[in-house]
């Protein structure tokens, strides 16, 4: 069975939250999986600028100091995202990193984006999955050594709720593999918004799309790839949105499968501000649950069973099913744990913390 450790919100003057999850780390040993020079890639998620319900950057100091003592060499990391905002290139996603605190005399580790300047940096890892044949991971990701995801558990309008799978499995993926989870069929040309750059005709690997005054793509060699999505700097190439909530959720953890192929990994999740929808919106609502505490285990599954039951026994019902009752969170648990991520069986340690 399974341990997750878990440390709660209970503090006084000789015992600060930022000191229990110090002593929440030393629980984990971390040093089974680090070692001098390892190279670590801790998986966050940044917050669209306007949104404040991210992980806290003072946490992540805390971490990385933490990953320091083994001699590793930490970065944090995230890839960009799918749709157009404040993330969907790098130079955008570190400036937007900096405005929400992630800065290196912060959190005491550079900021890499995994897939790089456009969202096209990335490698394929073949699983042969349901769904995905082949993943397409950001590759400051996929090579590093050893992966620390560190998730803030919160609603999700089409997966119930975003934990440690979607922080790794979503979070992970290229721009083009997150167009591979979002959509089952090929990108759209939105005519209003191409200004006939020629980007998408130049790296598209088959050759489908010409520009004349805008963008035309060639259904009949369009492969869906995406590459198209990753190089529109003006939203002219536009995914459709048309995956289920029930099929997104199964490819997210297939994604999560590939991310985790071959790779040491522990996993961490923050039940604080625990608000309705993603971070990747640029505000919070209100949260739907009390701050509850900091939990983390080697086993994603365990930890996002365990998530759950917290946030369930704390507010005395799931919130998740009434603010978004067509995405059952139960699809990616039960699904992970079918393809082998891990159990959801576990032990709830709690972390012992002097409070006099």
């Amino acid at each position: 069975m399974a341990k997750v450790f878990f440390t709660d919100m209970s503090v006084n003057s000789s015992m600060n939250m930022f000191q229990k999850f110090q002593r929440l780390l030393e629980q984990l040993e971390l040093g089974n999986i680090l070692s001098k020079g390892t190279l670590v890639a801790v998986k966050v998620h940044f917050g669209e600028y306007g949104n404040l319900a991210f992980v806290k950057p003072q946490y992540l100091r805390i971490l990385v100091d933490h990953i320091k003592k083994f001699e590793a060499k930490p970065f944090l990391t995230d890839a960009n995202t799918l749709y157009k905002g404040q993330r969907s290139n790098a130079v955008d996603h570190i400036w937007n990193a900096i405005l929400n605190g992630f800065t290196p005399e912060v959190v005491g580790a550079p900021v890499i984006i995994a897939d790089g300047l456009r969202g096209a940096d990335q490698i394929e890892v073949e699983i042969n999955g349901n769904y995905v044949k082949k993943a397409k991971i950001g590759s400051a990701i996929a090579l590093a050594d050893v992966l620390i995801s560190v998730a803030h558990f919160k609603g999700h309008m089409s997966s119930g709720f975003g934990g440690t799978i979607k922080n790794v499995g979503m979070g992970s993926a290229s721009r083009a593999g997150k167009l591979e989870q979002h959509s089952e069929t090929k990108p759209k040309v939105n005519v209003e918004n191409c200004v006939a750059c020629k980007m998408c005709q130049r790296f598209c690997p088959t050759g489908a799309i010409t520009v004349q005054k805008y963008a035309v793509i060639n259904y009949d060699i369009c492969i869906g790839c995406g590459e198209c999505v990753a190089m529109c700097s003006y939203g002219a190439m536009e995914p459709r949105w048309d995956s289920s909530n029930e099929v997104l959720c199964k490819k997210m953890v297939e994604y999560t499968k590939a991310v985790l192929k071959d790779k040491k990994a522990v996993f961490i999740a923050f039940l604080m501000d625990i608000s309705p929808d993603c971070d990747c919106w640029n505000a919070n609502k209100q949260p739907v649950a009390p701050n509850i505490g900091i939990a983390a285990s080697y086993d994603p599954v365990a930890l996002e069973q365990a998530c759950i039951d917290l946030v369930i026994k704390t507010v005395g019902k799931d919130p998740f099913k009434e603010i978004h009752p067509k995405a059952p969170w139960e699809v990616q648990i039960e699904y992970a744990e079918q393809i082998g991520l891990g159990s959801r069986q576990y032990e709830l340690v709690k972390v012992a913390c002097d409070l006099r």
